[in-house]
């Protein structure tokens, strides 16, 4: 055997090229030379798939043929298989179609059969190839179970089914955790703030799949118990709340009022020509920009696991807690509860910032208690005001809105709107710093976390009709988070270890990696 080939390689493939043969000929036919290239296409493709099916098949076949028995098999609870039976057969879904796998299996008395050659090509545990996982992790975490269902199908001929592909999504995802818990994160400085970030998204899930304090309300609400159809007053939105949590490097970028947002007073056209002539307006500083981000979510863990494994991932990369630790929130007091109690636990500090569009919302609100609808000034009045809570004039605004709805003259209703800033800038206060998170180049906007919220949320577990099991639910979101972390092909190759590692591995004595 020239160059360590395997015995009986010289008519092994003999099937495969003889398909390849037909093919050849059928090209060469009369009727191909009056085919367009898109039925060319359409040929090649049916036909190649089927050459390159058959050749997966003949080397199953010649490893087969060559697969020489072991001397001993010994499972991990020291128990051997002394006798073995030729020709045991398993059927392969790859995504060239199904092969056949043929090896030796290694028997004892009341255990189970053991199939060494099954590790040497990391089969799974199931009959779908790791190469179908993948493509259904990939397809399924981009559209809904059916688009990737036809999707895969169509690429691949496998006849794979709609459930199929949920159950291999769902197994695509299992390592993930474990995965980020192992890789090395990206090393910083201590003086490059770590930036920590949470927020919430409902989702939609089918009634068995509530948590047990939204399925009480949801019954309540509704008055009924109807099987067949919604009762009066049921909402058909019923979702249970997916907790999203973001970690990323992002070195200190200082700037000033100006670089938010622009001195209302100096917006008329004649003063912008002016600074333009002589060259008076300089460009605006860019805040902090992310790097090394990483994503996480789930709708089977409470908002406090979820807050727990954003720590870990912090304290994954800056374990002395050297480095300015940052958190983003857009204000709601369950999540900065949480925040707190875990940091405390860990003995960290950190500086919450509470994300400047929600404050600026609550500007809004008041200025339409002092503005008609639609009025033009409104907007510098919230650029003043904005510029002052940014300089750190929380207390300094907050009594101007008071000082505002006095003047004129508002009372009950008329002021709701800025009644509501002023106690949430009263109440807040501790956490809008603003003047101390610019001069110290920290982010002080939610914009990465508010994005996740709708990419790995919105964009595909919100869509229309969607009605969300947990674990396919779990599964996609955890998918989509590795996606948006560029960590898809590194995850991919881990995740296959750790197959091998529990459908082989873990079977045998001293965890021996077996080899042909």
């Amino acid at each position: 055997m020239a160059g360590g080939a395997l015995a009986g390689c010289e008519d092994a493939f003999a099937p495969s090229a003889g398909l390849f043969a037909a093919v050849c000929a059928e090209l060469a036919a009369p009727e191909a030379a009056v085919m367009t290239h898109a039925q060319l296409e359409d040929l090649l493709g049916a036909r190649m798939r089927e050459v390159t099916r058959q050749l997966f098949q003949d080397h199953l076949t010649l490893r087969a043929g060559n697969e020489v028995r072991r001397e001993e098999v010994v499972d991990a609870a020291g128990v051997g298989r002394s006798r073995i039976e030729r020709g045991r057969h398993r059927m392969l879904a790859t995504v060239f179609g199904k092969v056949t796998v043929v090896r030796i299996a290694y028997r004892g008395t009341g255990v189970a059969d053991l199939h060494p050659a099954d590790a040497v090509l990391n089969l799974p545990d199931g009959m779908h190839s790791h190469g179908l996982a993948r493509l259904a992790a990939i397809e399924s975490a981009r559209g809904s179970f059916a688009d990737a269902c036809e999707r895969i199908n169509a690429h691949t001929g496998s006849g794979i089914g709609h459930r199929q592909v949920q159950e291999l999504a769902i197994g695509a995802a299992v390592d993930i955790d474990a995965f980020y818990d192992a890789l090395v994160p990206a090393p910083c400085t201590d003086t490059t703030p770590l930036i920590l970030s949470v927020d919430g998204k409902g989702v939609v899930i089918r009634p068995e799949a509530l948590r047990e304090d939204t399925a009480k309300a949801a019954a309540a609400k509704s008055g009924n118990a109807m099987k067949t159809r919604l009762a009066s007053g049921e909402k058909h939105g019923r979702k249970r709340m997916a907790t999203l949590g973001a970690v990323y490097d992002a070195e200190p970028a200082p700037r000033t009022v100006d670089d938010i947002i622009t001195d209302p007073g100096r917006q008329d056209d004649a003063v912008r020509q002016d600074d333009a002539a002589h060259g008076a307006a300089p460009e605006r500083r860019q805040g902090p920009k992310a790097r090394s981000k990483w994503l996480c979510g789930s709708v089977t863990d409470t908002a406090a696991q979820v807050v727990a494994a954003v720590f870990d991932q912090a304290e994954h990369r800056d374990p002395g807690h050297r480095r300015p630790w940052v958190v983003l929130v857009d204000g709601a007091r369950h999540q900065i509860d949480l925040i707190k109690a875990e940091a405390r636990q860990r003995g960290v500090d950190i500086h919450i910032i509470v994300d400047l569009i929600h404050v600026l919302e609550y500007l809004w609100r008041a200025a339409w208690c002092l503005h008609d609808s639609g009025d033009a000034s409104a907007e510098s009045w919230v650029a003043r005001h904005a510029r002052i809570l940014l300089g750190g004039g929380v207390q300094q605004t907050a009594t101007a809105l008071e000082a505002a709805a006095r003047t004129a003259g508002l009372r009950g209703a008329q002021r709701k709107g800025i009644d509501e800033a002023v106690n949430y800038l009263t109440g807040k206060a501790e956490h809008l710093r603003y003047d101390t998170a610019l001069e110290r180049g920290w982010p002080i906007a939610t914009g990465i976390i508010e994005g996740a919220c709708r990419h790995l949320v919105k964009d595909r577990l919100d869509i229309t009709g969607a009605r969300w099991g947990l674990s396919g639910a779990e599964a996609v979101l955890k998918l989509r988070a590795v996606r948006a972390n560029d960590d898809f092909d590194a995850y991919w190759a881990w995740h296959e270890q750790q197959e091998f590692i529990r459908n082989h591995q873990t079977r045998y004595r001293d965890r021996l990696i077996l080899t042909a």
